[in-house]
């Protein structure tokens, strides 16, 4: 055991503020885990919202676990001390279940390394009656489970409160009664949101084409269980500390879901429909916890879109506290908010206008006009902010050359905005290769491949470079991909992720994926068929099929769709 790694985890916990509960004697335990380091973790407040429900149980005591730094994992194996647990320093294995949050493809590696450092046996299918049952859950279990199905014993679909509470309800009910370790497992299976891969067979032909799936006495479907009522659970930062992202920030959770019908957006599909927390919730949250020296991060889909946002920022300036938002979108704007935020310390407004041209954002279905990001220019500049943000995407479904140019042509027209309203900050253009995500309309469409994307990307960064004021950061094409594969695959890709994690380094992903003939021409480049049966076919979001074909149909033909009203019936999850 390694002295150093213990006093490193004793320190990181003595410099934690504690907003909520924390036990330390239970009969059972939990370990719930982020994959990746713990200053990212600690800065999601889904982890933390999880990590609340479960030790409010009297059964249960959670702890957490983190992806060690690189350095640290080399501690890790040199003095063979297993993963530890940050509250008492507990070896993984020591843990009755595992629970891991997924919010990014790219910690899929990360997962199989915090298996094997908590010595875990990394396959489902070789573990045994004394090993923990391992449980993920976030945005990646819901929309699409398969890349991990052999490594997962249950997914969790969609948002984990209630699901949680009722597996382990489950596993405890099976332990009892002294059920084997797959009796608990089919037990498990037939809880709503709750998925259990081990009981359903995928054939999968040479073309990597899903043929059938078979079920083993478990439901056809897996329905999503979301919450209807965000009052009725926490919503705000359990622990806070200046070891993250969000230097001693308190995060709260202003709505979930959205309901713009954005049509590249998986999470506007996977989460609808969208609630929002009370105006009197939000400021009970704020008045009831010691936040002097933190800032109120607000969280949300659309932040900016919230119905009482000028009266939440009043309240929070009225304690004389500081604030940050996690999304704004340029049409729902307002001259408090931008105020407040500038008061806050803000020094940059981040628009996301997603494409250059009217026509591909009709296409995507992104309701923003050029005249909504001249009126944040003016809200920006009148309360003092002078430097813009705007996220672009390229490799867009239908996009054309002129697309492109339009891109560089809104670049010019928003810094001349500045420029007219006399700010004299910086215009930055954050570009990302789009990816065609499960559970959307263009789920069914193909990547634009890796040459292309990277062509344009270049022109950009060269045109961009010529405008005075502006500058253009682009994300890896190359990483992008791989985001793109994990997320589109089926069950197949776990040979390769597994061996990938066998080698060491991500950098071998793309000739892992060679060698195992799953080419990006089978995952990426070809348009999926309507009628085929896609990886995430037996997850239900609630969202029909009908109206994703609906949506593509209307996106090829340039129409727009309005965002959810109340009694709309449209997409299939309001019933």
């Amino acid at each position: 055991m390694s002295w150093f790694l213990q006093t490193k985890m004793k320190d990181l916990l003595a410099a934690e503020a504690c907003n909520g509960v924390i036990k330390t004697g239970a009969k059972e335990s939990f370990a719930l885990m982020y994959p990746n380091n713990y200053n990212v973790g600690m800065s999601n407040l889904g982890f933390q919202i999880i990590y609340n429900v479960i030790n409010n149980r009297k059964d249960t005591i959670c702890e957490r676990f983190f992806l060690p730094e690189k350095k640290d994992i080399a501690e890790h194996k040199k003095t063979k001390t297993p993963l530890l647990s940050l509250e008492n320093q507990r070896a993984l294995y020591d843990f009755a279940m595992i629970g891991i949050a997924i919010s990014f493809e790219m910690d899929y590696f990360n997962i199989l390394t915090c298996l094997e450092l908590g010595k875990i046996p990394l396959l489902t299918k070789d573990r045994t009656k004394f090993d923990p049952i391992v449980i993920a859950g976030g945005p990646c279990a819901t929309f699409n489970p398969e890349p991990l199905a052999d490594f997962i014993d249950v997914f969790i679909i969609g948002e984990g409160e209630e699901v949680v509470n009722n597996i382990l309800d489950k596993y405890y009910e099976g332990k009892a009664q002294k059920l084997t370790r797959t009796e608990i497992l089919h037990n498990i299976a037939f809880i709503k949101g709750a998925y259990v891969p081990c009981f359903y067979k995928f054939t999968i032909n040479e073309s990597n084409i899903i043929e059938k799936i078979e079920n083993d006495n478990a439901p056809e479907k897996i329905e999503k269980q979301w919450v209807e009522n965000l009052d009725d659970y926490l919503g705000h930062s359990v622990i806070t500390t200046a070891n993250t992202e969000f230097k001693d920030m308190f995060l709260v959770e202003v709505s979930r879901g959205c309901g713009r019908h954005c049509r590249f957006c998986m999470a506007g599909y996977a989460f609808r429909k969208p609630r929002q927390r009370s105006l009197e919730n939000l400021c009970k949250i704020i008045n009831e916890n010691n936040l002097q020296g933190k800032k109120v991060g607000l969280m949300g889909a659309a932040v900016s879109d919230y119905e009482h946002i000028n009266e939440l920022c009043e309240s929070i300036f009225q304690k004389d506290l500081k604030m940050s938002v996690a999304s704004l979108r340029a049409d729902s704007l307002t001259c408090e908010m931008v105020m407040a935020l500038a008061q806050s310390g803000l020094k940059t407004i981040t628009l996301a206008p997603e494409a250059g041209s009217e026509r591909l954002r009709k296409v995507i279905n992104k309701g923003i006009t050029l005249e909504d990001l001249q009126q944040g220019v003016i809200l920006a500049k009148k309360a003092g902010i002078n430097n813009i943000r705007l996220y672009i995407m390229v490799g867009l479904p239908f996009e054309e050359i002129s697309d492109i140019e339009e891109i560089i042509t809104m670049a010019k027209n928003v810094r001349g905005y500045m420029d007219a309203v006399g700010s004299r900050g910086k215009l930055t253009l954050s570009v990302n290769p789009f990816i065609p995500k499960p559970q959307t309309p263009f789920q069914w469409l193909p990547m634009e491949n890796l040459k292309s994307i990277t062509k344009k990307i270049d022109y950009l960064q060269k045109e961009i470079k010529k405008i005075i004021g502006v500058e253009i950061i682009a994300e890896s094409p190359k990483e992008a991909y791989i985001q793109a594969v994990l997320a589109r695959a089926n069950r197949n890709i776990g040979k390769c992720i597994l061996k990938t994690h066998q080698l060491g380094s991500v950098k071998n992903f793309k000739n892992v994926l060679k060698d195992a003939g799953l080419t990006e021409e089978k995952i990426l480049y070809r348009e999926f068929t309507e009628t085929e049966i896609l990886p995430w076919h037996n997850i239900d979001i609630g969202v029909t099929v009908d109206y994703f074909k609906q949506e593509l149909t209307k996106a090829k033909e340039g129409l727009q769709t309005i965002a959810c009203f109340d009694g709309c019936k449209r997409c299939g999850v309001c019933k």
